[in-house]
């Protein structure tokens, strides 16, 4: 027979946890980003949210934060064209959808599709690669929902530990899946894939989880625990926190980039492909970091 005393202690867990499943209140993100560009030596922007080839914005809706990511395919400039054009054009016209509305919060993969086919409608042509990662917080019902294409991604943190993170999508080793568009007649000479094929996910947040989304000179420098060390620096949830501890966590995985003697996570991944690689991967790097708060106007 429960005592009084634990009974008293079973409602108010229960209660306790109604309220917790019924928070009425409205979440969203406070986001900083930070980067930079493998050609340049300090957190340059370059040509709006881009640094070097990579791309990113940040977007509100009554509805929604969305957040996004893209890594221009380097290669392209071997044919005359710059790789930052399709990266940064995707993530402006994934922008511009979310602002003007034409989107589902749950539905991640939708405002990459949207985009994507849109630039292959363009009238101005427009080539090059890219990979892609999309984050949505739907502010009431409190869920994240993401799409990810490639080898960006996205860490959820909680408790000072990973609780969910992207899966990276490689056709090979170091190529991950793309969004391409090919010169006209050589389509099937580009490798492209559908936005369709963005491995997916959704699920709950509370307030105060930390959500990193980066593109892959992050992760190929750094490994989960490193980017953990970097996170304890964050000491509140206000903006200036949040923005100096997304510059700390992209300098030092900018240093170690370059660091000959470091046996960084792509290196690792090489040997394990049967490769002698040792030392970090010079590339471009982009870090959102966000925190999950009440949602105020």
């Amino acid at each position: 027979m429960l005592s009084v005393l634990s009974y008293g202690r079973l409602v108010a867990r229960a209660v306790i946890g109604g309220l917790s499943q019924t928070d009425g209140r409205d979440y969203s993100l406070v986001t900083a980003s930070c980067g930079f560009g493998k050609d340049f030596r300090k957190g340059i922007l370059k040509k709006g949210m881009c640094y070097g080839d990579d791309a990113c914005f940040i977007a509100r809706h009554r509805s929604a934060d969305v957040l996004g990511v893209a890594d221009g395919v380097g290669g392209w400039r071997d044919y005359g064209v710059d790789p930052s054009q399709f990266s940064g054009t995707l993530m402006k016209t994934c922008e511009r959808l979310v602002k003007e509305g034409r989107f589902v919060p749950s539905n991640p993969v939708g405002v990459l599709t949207s985009s994507y086919y849109e630039l292959l409608q363009n009238k101005v042509p427009l080539l090059g690669s890219s990979t892609a990662c999309i984050v949505i917080l739907d502010r009431q019902s409190h869920r994240l929902h993401t799409a990810n294409l490639g080898d960006s991604g996205f860490l959820l943190v909680r408790g000072g530990e990973v609780v969910h993170r992207s899966d990276e999508q490689q056709h090979y080793f170091n190529t991950p899946f793309q969004l391409s568009i090919a010169p006209p007649g050589a389509e099937g000479a580009v490798l492209s894939d559908s936005p369709d094929a963005a491995d997916s996910s959704s699920f709950d947040v509370q307030l105060g989880d930390i959500i990193l989304t980066a593109t892959d000179g992050l992760f190929d420098n750094m490994p989960d625990y490193m980017i953990l060390q970097e996170l304890k620096k964050l000491k509140n949830t206000n903006y200036e926190s949040i923005q100096q501890t997304a510059r700390s966590i992209a300098e030092q995985a900018h240093v170690l980039a370059y660091d000959p003697n470091y046996m960084s996570p792509f290196a690792q991944f090489a040997c394990d492909n049967g490769l002698n690689v040792r030392g970090g991967k010079p590339d471009d790097i982009t870090v959102l970091l966000s925190i999950v708060a009440e949602y105020t106007d």
